[in-house]
């Protein structure tokens, strides 16, 4: 068991849980500034010609070093973007080496927290990959695992995200219950029905202990994106009018208001396709600003201030942007119910996902004695009353939202390999 860990991979954070012979102990690794999670990032520093990760390659990013910042790299898997590649630091570097890059900056930060070397994984995976796809979801699994084999793991298994936070939230139980695990992390929203116990855990094979499970390619970005559109690109020119009455094309704000596809915007082609439209807008004075957070490549700072409104309206009514790199400088007042209407066509997917659920595995919703909430964006207000009123007598329990796959991932490799 000794040199066998799980990982947790995921869009927007990721962990490393490890079974320590110290009984006791946590079983997460500290990856980053004695913290559990280190942030999916990955930022060239072309001012000191290096890569940097999580926190550090965030801040980098925001301190104004020259360089590439390229986040939720996760949601290339299973897509066709995966075989192409991003110019960093004047040359072409493909996004299969970026992702090896970050998982192997994982495996080296665990062994280093742990005193060992690691050759034995279990990495989570979502439900789905792709939705509706099972050859793209295959491929996307057989990426992931040569990406693991290439950076020095050599025996790898797969465990479905969700199973693994029920393994953790099983390892607190004193009693036998049957279990709706919720986990909405960054690209993926995930669940599985299981029944659990201290007595079921004794036990190796536990495929009969699982009802059934699902999932939809919805999560904290897909909130951030919709959110972005609807509240803060309008400021930027979108939904404006050409000359001719035409719409400003809406492309270039999808690929702003998405993590992964932000830096498309800063090709010398789209540049120039801007600067067409620009001729042709309408209201110049918002779509100068668009000009200008692409001529600044500010894209992800502004993803950033939309990512923590989003955070802050999940424990609050409402919350202030403050938008200063815009020019001119914006402070932009939301509320929860502007997130809540931007976001409801996704919540009702995520709603339906679930109901599926619970008609696959025969059950009626007063079966389910606990709803296990885990992942960053399970946080989300409206996701949680709309699932909670799928079974309204299931008590509800908060894992560690950013922890709990990453233990549970530990608890499977010790099983698997120990």
């Amino acid at each position: 068991m000794a040199n066998a860990c799980g990982v947790d991979f995921g869009t927007s954070n990721s962990t490393v849980g490890w079974l320590r012979p110290d009984a006791g102990e946590s079983l997460l690794l500290p990856l980053e500034e004695g913290k559990a999670t280190l942030p999916s990032v990955v930022f060239f520093n072309a001012d000191e010609n290096e890569f940097s990760y999580g926190r550090s390659g965030l801040n980098e990013y925001l301190s104004g070093y020259e360089g590439r910042l390229m986040r939720s790299l996760k949601s290339l898997l299973g897509s066709g973007a995966i075989d192409g590649q991003t110019e960093v630091g004047g040359r072409a570097l493909p996004y299969r080496g970026l992702l090896a890059q970050f998982i192997g900056e994982l495996k080296t930060r665990a062994e280093r927290a742990a005193g060992q070397s690691f050759s034995r994984v279990v990495m989570g995976r979502p439900v789905h990959f792709v939705d509706d796809d099972q050859a793209a979801d295959q491929l996307a699994q057989d990426t992931l695992e040569d990406i693991a084999r290439s950076v020095g793991f050599t025996d790898i298994e797969f465990q479905f995200e969700p199973i693994a936070a029920a393994f953790d939230y099983e390892s607190r139980i004193s009693g036998e219950e049957l279990v709706l695990i919720a986990d909405i992390g960054g690209g993926t929203s995930d669940f599985s029905l299981v029944r659990l116990s201290p007595q079921r855990a004794a036990h190796q094979e536990r495929r009969d202990d699982i009802l059934a499970n699902g999932g939809v390619h919805i999560g904290g970005t897909d909130f951030d994106k919709y959110f972005s559109l609807s509240c803060v690109m309008p400021l930027l020119g979108l939904g404006g009018r050409l000359a001719g009455n035409a719409e400003v094309p809406s492309s270039y704000y999808f690929n702003l208001a998405t993590w992964h596809t932000i830096n498309q915007l800063y090709t010398r082609k789209t540049w120039q396709q801007l600067q067409d439209v620009a001729r042709e807008a309408v209201d110049r004075d918002r779509f100068a600003r668009l000009l200008d957070v692409v001529d600044q490549r500010c894209g992800h700072w502004l993803a950033l201030q939309v990512e923590g409104g989003k955070i802050a309206l999940s424990s609050q009514e409402s919350a202030t942007l403050d938008l200063q790199r815009l020019r001119p400088a914006q402070m932009l007042e939301l509320n929860r119910a502007d997130f809540d209407t931007a976001v409801e066509h996704l919540v009702q997917s995520v709603e339906q996902t679930v109901s599926g659920l619970l008609r696959q595995a025969g059950l009626r919703p007063s079966d389910i004695d606990s709803v296990f909430f885990t992942g960053g964006s399970s946080g989300v207000n409206l996701l949680r009353q709309r699932i909670g009123a799928l079974v309204p007598d299931a008590k509800h329990v908060e894992g560690d939202l950013f922890g709990s796959i990453g233990s549970g991932l530990a608890i499977d490799a010790a099983r698997k390999f120990g």
